[in-house]
């Protein structure tokens, strides 16, 4: 391993670009730098707290955010991982089963070929030549330890447009990564406090726009008209989606009735111009 030898660490590769993978990021709750990882890649540089304190090991970690990523947004997520004896990667495609392969440091493989032609069937790669440059990956060889495995899976998956920035390489420690990162022209942070100035900008742009009178919590006049309008066109949805059993209406009825109910205890609660 470079530098800082059998530091942990790991990347979140994902196939979408920096904006659509923002508002997915910070539902992860956890520090992380964004940027570009190609046209139509980016990569997420965790700061590595949970295994960095002991709680849990990188795998395990990487995994859940990767399969967490997915499940929420309709782009798979490839975490690459490693530690002081092993590296591996996980891929993680929507409410799938993540499928992954590991190597020892010293290179020597011990996950399952399958896991390889799955990894490939999923990204869409080249069923010949690019499963067969997996096969050699998982095939025996003395002269390539873990880092150089890493960086062959990398390799691969350049045909596809990946692109990782210069300074975020598999095997380098978090601190490394997230000094690389940081360097970046076009990185972006990702955590709750920038979500919440995003939102409050973003808030306040629509309540100062021609739609602010009739927000909910605006307490306006034109808010009470809209909810009640809900309320009213919501009602007969709900209803005539239980007579016909047609679960497209009742769902719509019961956002509208929701949503109606919602600013009429604003307006309830709220006081009156």
């Amino acid at each position: 391993m470079p530098s800082e030898e059998n530091a942990p660490g790991a990347l979140l590769v994902c196939r979408a670009p920096a904006d659509s993978v923002a508002p997915v990021a910070h539902l992860l709750n956890e520090p992380m730098l964004l940027t570009a990882a190609g046209q139509e890649w980016s990569v997420l540089v965790p700061e590595g707290r949970p295994w960095s304190d002991g709680a849990e090991p990188v795998d395990r970690v990487a995994t859940g955010w990767a399969t967490a990523l997915a499940v929420g947004a309709p782009w798979p997520v490839l975490a690459l991982w490693w530690d002081a004896d092993r590296v591996g990667y996980t891929l993680a495609v929507g409410f799938r089963r993540p499928v992954g392969y590991v190597w020892l440091t010293d290179g020597t493989p011990v996950g399952e070929d399958e896991a390889m032609r799955t990894f490939a069937a999923r990204l869409g790669l080249d069923p010949v030549l690019d499963v067969q440059s997996l096969d050699r990956l998982a095939a025996p060889d003395s002269e390539a330890d873990a880092r150089a495995r890493l960086l062959g899976l990398v390799a691969i998956l350049s045909r596809t447009g990946v692109a990782l920035p210069a300074g975020l390489t598999p095997g380098a420690s978090s601190a490394e990564l997230s000094v690389a990162a940081r360097a970046l022209p076009d990185v972006r942070q990702i955590d709750w406090a920038t979500l919440r100035r995003t939102a409050r900008t973003e808030l306040e742009a629509v309540q100062e726009g021609p739609l602010g009178p009739y927000l909910p919590w605006s307490g306006r006049p034109e808010a009470r008209l809209l909810a009640l309008a809900e309320v009213v066109a919501g009602l007969p949805l709900v209803v005539h989606g239980l007579r016909r059993r047609r679960a497209g209406l009742l769902s719509a009825g019961a956002l509208l009735l929701a949503h109606g109910a919602l600013g009429l205890s604003y307006g309830l609660t709220l006081p009156r111009d």
